[in-house]
């Protein structure tokens, strides 16, 4: 029995779902967003609820599931609230700017990392030292998030480089003579 797929889908006011054989197609006040889910599992929509079963008592029904549950429910909150992902960078001359539809990096390299930004991206820098990306597709904004750390990711001796917002960097003690 999946923990997370027994839950409904909740459905807010203002989203709506459509299921068309498989396809499952969400609107709301940030946009639209559709997922095509597998064969292994039935969905079904009544009133403002969604539910998932597994199609069978195979061993892949059961593991696709709760994948598929968790699919539906990004997308209507998705399409709802949207998803937000902050970065923070560390660093003596390292800073970020949003430049046209470019996210400028000044890493430490001897050359500016620009970053074109995606559709359905939006990136924003309140300060140099932070960045924030925002969308309707969770998938696309942790990717996006990871392309940018993957430039310079936090080092375990000072810390410098690009770091998700609250990520803890287990520090290593230095050299000793």
């Amino acid at each position: 029995m999946s923990r997370i797929g027994k839950n409904p889908v909740q459905v807010p006011d203002g989203v709506t779902v459509e299921i068309e054989g498989m396809t499952v197609k969400a609107k709301g006040k940030l946009g639209e967003l559709s997922e095509t889910l597998v064969d292994d599992v039935v969905i079904t929509q009544e009133d403002n609820l969604i539910t998932l079963k597994p199609a069978n008592d195979t061993q892949r029904a059961r593991q696709m599931w709760g994948m598929s549950r968790t699919k539906v429910s990004n997308l209507v909150e998705g399409v709802s609230q949207g998803f937000k992902k902050q970065l923070e960078i560390t660093g003596v001359g390292y800073r970020a700017s949003v430049q046209g539809s470019n996210l400028v990096l000044q890493l430490g390299f001897s050359h500016e990392v620009q970053y074109p930004v995606p559709a359905g991206i939006k990136i924003a820098c309140p300060d140099q030292t932070q960045i924030v990306i925002e969308g309707i597709d969770k998938q696309l904004v942790g990717q996006v998030a990871a392309e940018i750390r993957a430039y310079r990711p936090p080092e375990p001796y000072k810390g410098k480089g690009v770091r998700y917002a609250g990520e803890f960097i287990l520090r290593k003690e230095g050299k000793k003579k």
